[in-house]
C-alpha cells in the first residue's frame, strides 16, 4: 500500500434548511394563524482518529467532501430534518491545518484513537413564519432561509507515533537494524535512499517491556531547507521520545556526517535537537570500521557499537534504549 503522509482537501458542511410559510387550515378553526416550521440544521464535517488506518491514501485520490444539508420546514409547525454529519476517519497522529486564509491555523492534533474535531459546522435552519407571530402581527408571511454551512480548505499532515526514531545518513543501516529487532520488513539495499517512507516495528524485550521503533527516511545536508527527503524525515521524527543515531563506521567522514545531521535537527526545530539521543556506531564487522573504532569511542564515550547485520551488540543497545525510555517517562510524570 502506498504511504501518503500529507494531503490537501476541501470540506463543505451542509446548509441549513429554509423556514416554511404555512397557515392552519382546519375546519371549525377560523383564522388558524401561522404554522410554518423551522428548517433543519445542516450536517457538519468531523474528523476522527482511527488506529486502523496507517496512511492518508484515502485523501490522495479524492479531495472534496460534503455533508448533507438540512431539510425545509413544513406546515403544522414541523421542523425539517437535520442533515447527516459527515465523519471522516484519519490515522492517529494526524495534524489538521486550516489553510483557507493566508495564515494557516492548526485546528487539532489527533493523536489517540477516537480523538475528533469538527472542521466545518453545518448551517442553522431558517425560521418558519410561526416564529414571527406576535400580538400585532397575526398572519406573518415571512420566513428566513437557512445559513450556509462552513467551507474549509484543509491540509492533513501525518506524523507517525513511535517512541524511538532511528536516524542517520542514508545507508547507515537503519532498515537492517529494524529488520533484526522486529517483524518489520523495510527495503534493504546497498545504495542510499532505499527507505522512502517511514516503517514501524514493535520491539519486544519480554512480555512486559516493549516499544515501537520507526525507521525514518535518510537525512542529508540541507534537509531542514527541504533537500533530499528533507521535511518528510523531520516531520515524523518530531513525535519520538528517544533518537537512536546510527553512524556508519566504515566511511572515513562518519564524524562530519554525524555533525551535519545534528545541525539539520537544530535548524529545523530547537526542541527536536534537544531530544534524548543514543549514538550507535554500526557495521563493526567490516575492516574499515575497525580502523575507526578508537576515533568513535574517543568522541562518544557513552556510545554503542553494533553490527546490525550480524546482531553483535544489539541486545545491549536495546536494554539501553529501554532504560532511557523509562527515565523519560519518569521525568514526564
Amino acid at each position: 500500500m502506498k504511504f501518503v503522509d500529507e494531503a490537501i482537501i476541501e470540506v463543505r458542511a451542509g446548509n441549513g434548511g429554509p423556514g416554511c410559510v404555512a397557515f392552519r387550515r382546519e375546519k371549525y378553526i377560523p383564522r388558524g394563524g401561522p404554522a410554518g416550521g423551522d428548517g433543519g440544521q445542516g450536517g457538519s464535517v468531523i474528523l476522527v482518529a482511527s488506529s486502523n488506518l496507517k496512511t492518508l491514501i484515502d485523501f490522495h485520490y479524492r479531495h472534496h467532501f460534503s455533508a448533507a444539508s438540512g431539510q425545509p420546514g413544513s406546515g403544522k409547525g414541523m421542523t425539517g430534518g437535520s442533515g447527516q454529519d459527515l465523519v471522516l476517519s484519519v490515522p492517529c497522529g494526524t495534524v489538521v491545518w486550516d489553510i483557507s486564509e493566508e495564515k494557516p491555523v492548526c485546528l487539532a492534533d489527533l493523536v489517540a484513537e477516537g480523538d475528533s474535531v469538527v472542521v466545518a459546522r453545518g448551517g442553522r435552519g431558517g425560521r418558519g413564519n410561526i416564529f414571527f407571530k406576535s400580538s400585532t402581527r397575526r398572519s406573518p408571511r415571512l420566513a428566513t432561509p437557512g445559513t450556509p454551512g462552513e467551507r474549509k480548505r484543509l491540509r492533513l499532515e501525518l506524523k507517525i507515533i513511535a517512541e524511538v526514531g532511528l536516524i542517520g545518513y542514508p545507508n547507515a543501516g537503519k532498515s537492517t537494524l529494524l529488520r533484526f529487532v522486529s517483524q518489520a520488513r523495510p527495503k534493504v539495499a546497498a545504495y542510499p535512499f532505499t527507505t522512502l517512507q517511514p516503517h514501524l516495528g514493535l520491539v519486544k524485550l519480554d512480555e512486559k517491556r516493549q516499544f515501537v521503533v520507526a525507521d525514518l527516511p535518510g537525512l542529508i545536508k540541507g534537509a531542514a531547507r527541504g533537500r533530499g527527503l528533507g521535511h518528510t524525515f523531520l516531520r515524523h521524527v518530531e513525535r519520538t521520545k528517544v533518537l537512536v543515531h546510527l553512524v556508519d563506521l566504515s566511511v572515513p567522514d562518519f564524524l562530519s556526517r554525524y555533525d551535519i545531521i545534528r545541525k539539520e535537527l537544530a535548524m529545523y526545530s530547537e526542541r527536536l535537537s534537544q531530544k534524548s539521543e543514543i549514538v550507535v556506531g554500526n557495521k563493526v564487522e567490516l575492516e574499515e570500521s575497525k580502523r575507526n573504532l578508537a576515533v568513535f569511542k574517543e568522541r562518544f564515550s557513552n556510545g554503542y557499537t553494533i553490527s546490525a547485520l550480524l546482531g553483535t551488540g544489539v541486545d545491549k543497545l536495546l536494554e539501553a534504549i529501554w532504560r532511557l525510555l523509562s527515565c523519560e517517562k519518569q521525568m514526564r510524570e
